[in-house]
């Protein structure tokens, strides 16, 4: 199993862009094979920042998550709005 954090802080004026992307992106993937959880999730303390959780079965599955449409359409949307830091653990 792959675990991966996506923290991501947005550009000023750009969270709810960001986030808006983050949840289509999300509700999406909840549908993919071989996830196990997916989901993002807002600071309680700084209100330009959220994480996306997400666990999958395996690379494969991640893999073909990341060649879907919705990935490839909402990603840049986040990317083109702030920066991201992914950690990854494999387990």
């Amino acid at each position: 199993m792959l675990r991966l954090n996506c923290f991501f802080k947005a550009n000023e004026g750009e969270f709810d862009k960001a986030l808006q992307a983050a949840k289509t992106l999300v509700g999406k993937s909840l549908q993919h094979e071989g996830v196990i959880a997916y989901d993002v999730f807002t600071s309680a303390t700084r209100p330009d920042v959220f994480m996306i959780c997400e666990t999958w079965a395996s690379q494969e599955a991640l893999d073909k998550h990341a060649a879907t449409p919705e990935f490839k359409e909402n990603v840049p949307v986040m990317e083109s709005c702030g920066l991201f830091k992914i950690e990854k653990f494999e387990f």
